[in-house]
């Protein structure tokens, strides 16, 4: 057999072995380590190239080695706070107005400044809220007096904060100024913004970014709907059953998601994707990539998820 059969067949075979051993929860596979480690498909290119024409077969074991080494690094890897001594998200400050605490940390280590962006609740009853800016961290967790606030520590670039009223529909739209779509592969130079919404209105929620973390827990506020697209994105997301029917969807050339939805309302998922691994918990398929919880049809809530990603991981979770 010709090396370059055997190199493509193992890289083939891993590929495969990878996706099948996190469908089934054998592995924990952190997708966004493509994103962080990807010199490492560099460095396994370039050996292939180097030894392509040299025979011998300690050219073939070279090759092979550095081929596990590098998956290795990508399976086991944990770059989520890389070059952090402590998570970055974590600073000390309280606001005592709207209840949002932060801990476990200093906020005079932080880089960049912090800034509020905050709009005043004024009997708003639907809200649809536009988020722009790609290298951010984006957490959702509080309910504010406030129609909105942004608690926001920028290392790079700058925010934009505007408000518009159509008859009974607001418009909040908070926009990275430059810099959107500029992904920085040093989590030291990621922003970050800590959001607060007002429980009252129902929110449509659209959120765009070339590449985010998001951590949004939307069980305290009526979300009708709520569309991510990003190009590499890493999301958890927890829904609830405050209104009849909400929707949720991914777009995302390489995401890695994991959805929480509660067993007291009903859930239809409708998955489309390239290299996409998936685990739902207590559903039933129906077809293809689509699937619905038990009794479906007769819940009073109901959540619908779509998902569209290309080399993508897929958890949804009832709780």
């Amino acid at each position: 057999m010709r090396n370059d059969r055997l190199f493509s067949g193992l890289v083939l075979v891993i590929i495969g072995a990878v996706f099948l051993l996190n469908s089934f929860n054998v592995i924990d596979f952190n997708w966004w380590n493509l994103f962080r480690l990807w010199p490492i498909f560099l460095v396994i290119g370039g050996v292939n190239l180097l030894l392509s024409n040299t025979k011998a077969v300690w050219a073939t074991v070279v090759k092979v080695a550095v081929l596990l080494i590098g998956v290795g690094f990508l399976l086991f890897a944990n770059t989520k706070h890389y070059n952090h001594s402590r998570p970055f998200w974590h600073f000390n400050f309280k606001d005592d107005d709207d209840g949002i605490e932060f801990s476990d940390g200093d906020i005079k280590e932080r880089k960049g400044d912090s800034v509020v962006y905050q709009q005043k609740y004024n009997d708003e009853k639907y809200v649809h809220l536009n988020i722009a800016g790609g290298a951010t961290s984006y957490k959702l967790e509080s309910a504010s007096d406030s129609l909105f606030k942004a608690l926001t520590y920028q290392s790079f670039g700058d925010y934009s904060f505007t408000m518009s009223k159509d008859d009974s529909l607001t418009t909040l739209n908070f926009n990275m100024k430059g810099h959107n779509n500029k992904f920085h592969w040093d989590s030291d130079h990621m922003n970050e913004a800590r959001l607060s919404l007002s429980p009252i209105p129902v929110w449509d929620i659209e959120l765009k970014g070339g590449a985010a973390e998001v951590d949004f827990d939307f069980t305290k506020f009526k979300i009708r709907s709520v569309e991510i697209n990003g190009g590499a994105t890493s999301s958890k997301i927890r829904m609830g059953a405050t209104v009849p029917v909400s929707t949720l969807s991914v777009n995302a050339g390489a995401s890695e998601v994991e959805i929480w939805v509660p067993k007291n309302a009903g859930c239809d998922i409708d998955m489309r994707g390239g290299l996409t691994s998936k685990s739902f918990d207590d559903f039933t398929k129906v077809s293809g990539n689509h699937y619905v919880t038990p009794d479906f049809d007769k819940a009073t809530n109901k959540i619908y998820l779509k998902f569209r990603g290309g080399v993508s991981d897929f958890k949804v979770k009832r709780y």
